[in-house]
């Protein structure tokens, strides 16, 4: 399956059975309160008629009955007129208070099992996005993403549970109100319940429009959270280059959208609602001509038609609700749909079948012939071959966009290749698990992020088990412990999302403490100092020295301190290793790549320094 998430159209969206069967298995661990919670429901939706069924005897009995009449229970004259004005109302308000205890018992499991169903949905997309490779995230926005794995769920199963309910109660209060009508007559009900077929049949016609408006919906829905987010994580490029009312544009574009894909489908589906009243009228109206010539007849008593003609009130709201859960039902399905997508999603980097673990490795690690490209037919490497020994640093240079970052990072299979293969003594890291791979592996990025938490937590990331002996080792390391000892609170100072409280330097140096606690054989620094000024460079280059030894070390730099240091220099160009050797090596190279290079830029530096 394509790893853009573009398809939004809800293919399965009309494939209940497929989606039932989906959504069972995180059903199933709550299906006893479920249960419970849909038998509740059929008592509450047919004591809508009780109040309908008890006008009958009242009018007849009370109203327009006999108040001689009498029965003698237990030696007692009951007298049925006045038994009948007592037991009524009592009974309508015993009645309210039992349908309010179900309603309650109904509401609170509907809304537990709802939850505990989005909860479960929501951890495992969560898992399903940490097991996609980052090829997923380059394509794909985060406002898309937070829409698909945030939003769906809730939709998807919260509102299936209350959808499920209200279609139970609705359905059985339907029957119940019908049956009352059957009661009092059948020919009556006959009429009533053709006029109201003929009400709800609309419901039938706006489903594709249902579907294609909550799939639209979705996408402006992602684009706005995208804007959002943007605007929080760029707000000082914004502030710097005035773009405050680019963004409000954007913004009011995506809102003006969203209000349109709104009242497109409210003049699709409003009219439902003002046909249905007005078909329900014409059944209404036809109802009081024929009960009234049943009356005259002497064939219908005017309790009986009292009471019908409230059943046949009490009907439409039940009928217009089941159009309306109907609707939601449908738009439920929709967002199930997407969700069930976004599980079908196959990472493109997985382990392979009895792949072994890798504990580390003895003498070289080889890029055979590598070949890669982001985009089919578009080449970003190409034939690559090179050797890289236990413990030696080697660094990638060359034009921006000539494929640097791109080699290390098939290193830790953030990529596969397209041809050749990255070899560990020998051995096609495919072979290996991912895991096992990675912890063989430490990154420090230009731009290291860190998470919300405290500066401790950050750097544990690299051994959650380290002790503090050792996580002070590597602050000392790593030259954080004069700065530490100026805050308050130490290394459980919290740093904010990003690390936005730090300095660049600051981060790195927690970036670095944290690589250092891993303490993985292989290190790799993509641009690790290129974003600092020389005073935080010097500081950070270092702490990247103690990081450095007796490692194996990948460097991508535009510093010609961390590139002279190295024990061999790669030159890639335009996605081929045009150059390979030492620094002198290099710089005897006539007209040579690395030289032209090191006259436009790295002598510049020199100069500096």
């Amino acid at each position: 399956m394509e790893y853009r998430l573009k398809n939004t159209t809800a293919k399965d969206a009309f494939r209940y059975g497929y989606l039932i069967k989906k959504i069972a298995p995180y059903v199933k661990p709550f299906w006893a309160r479920i249960l419970i919670n849909l038998i509740i429901a059929v008592p509450l939706g047919l004591l809508d008629g009780v109040v309908a069924f008890s006008l009958r005897p009242y009018m007849d009995l009370v109203i327009n009955g006999n108040p001689s009449v009498t029965y003698n229970i237990m030696g007692h004259e009951i007298y049925l007129q006045s038994s009948f004005a007592a037991i009524i109302p009592i009974g309508i308000v015993l009645f309210a208070a039992f349908q309010g205890i179900l309603k309650y018992l109904s509401n609170y499991l509907t809304d537990w099992t709802g939850q505990k169903i989005s909860n479960s949905l929501k951890i495992d997309l969560f898992k399903k996005l940490t097991s996609l490779d980052p090829q997923f995230y380059d394509v794909n926005s985060s406002g898309l993403v937070l829409t698909r794995f945030l939003s769906d769920p809730d939709a998807a199963s919260k509102t299936v549970i209350s959808t499920l309910n209200t279609f139970i109660s609705t359905a059985f209060g339907i029957v119940g109100l019908v049956a009352v009508l059957l009661y009092n007559s059948w020919q009556l009900a006959i009429v009533g319940v053709t006029v109201m077929t003929i009400a709800i049949t609309p419901v039938t016609l706006i489903r594709k429009k249902i579907k294609s408006v909550s799939n639209a919906s979705m996408v402006v829905g992602g684009n706005m959270t995208t804007n959002f987010n943007e605007t929080f994580a760029g707000n000082k490029i914004m502030a710097a280059y005035n773009l405050q009312n680019d963004q409000n544009k954007k913004f009011e574009g995506q809102i003006h959208q969203q209000f349109d894909l709104a009242m497109s489908l409210t003049k699709r589906v409003g009219w439902m609602s003002p046909i249905m009243y007005f078909v329900c009228s014409i059944g209404i109206a036809l109802v009081f001509w024929y009960g009234t010539h049943l009356i005259l007849t002497g064939t219908l008593s005017a309790g009986s038609m009292m009471s019908f003609v409230t059943s046949l009130l009490l009907l439409y709201k039940p009928v217009k609700n089941l159009g309306n859960t109907l609707t939601g039902l449908q738009s439920t399905f929709v967002a199930m749909g997407r969700v069930f997508e976004l599980f079908d999603l196959v990472p493109y980097i997985k382990d392979e079948p009895n792949a072994l673990q890798l504990t580390g490795f003895y003498d070289d690690i080889t890029f055979n012939n590598i070949s890669f490209e982001y985009e089919p037919n578009i080449p970003v490497l190409k034939n690559i071959t090179l050797k890289i020994n236990k413990n030696e640093t080697i660094a990638f240079v060359g034009n921006s966009g000539g494929g640097k970052s791109t080699i290390v990072s098939l290193l830790p299979r953030f990529y596969d290749v397209t041809q050749g293969a990255v070899e560990f003594d020998g051995v096609n890291i495919k072979n290996y698990t991912l895991k096992s791979l990675r912890n063989q592996i430490s990154f420090v990025f230009q731009d290291n992020y860190l998470f919300s938490g405290t500066i401790k937590d950050n750097i544990l990331m690299g051994n959650e088990k380290a002790t503090d002996e050792e996580i002070n080792r590597v602050v000392q390391l790593a030259h954080l412990d004069e700065f530490i000892s100026t805050l308050e609170l130490g290394l459980d100072t919290y740093v904010g999302e990003r690390g936005t409280t730090l300095s660049g330097g600051q981060r790195q140096r927690v970036a670095i403490a944290r690589a250092m606690l891993k303490n993985a054989p292989i290190v790799i620094l993509d641009e690790a100092t290129s974003a600092l000024d020389n005073q935080s460079e010097a500081i950070v280059q270092k702490a990247l020295d103690n990081l450095m030894q007796n490692k194996t070390v990948f460097v991508i730099a535009h510093r010609l301190s961390t590139i002279k240091n190295a024990d061999r220099i790669a030159v890639i160009n335009e996605g081929e290793l045009a150059e390979l050797g030492t620094h002198d090596e290099l710089m005897k190279i006539n007209d040579g790549i690395y030289k032209n290079l090191y006259e436009m830029q790295f002598k510049k530096q020199e100069e500096l320094c």
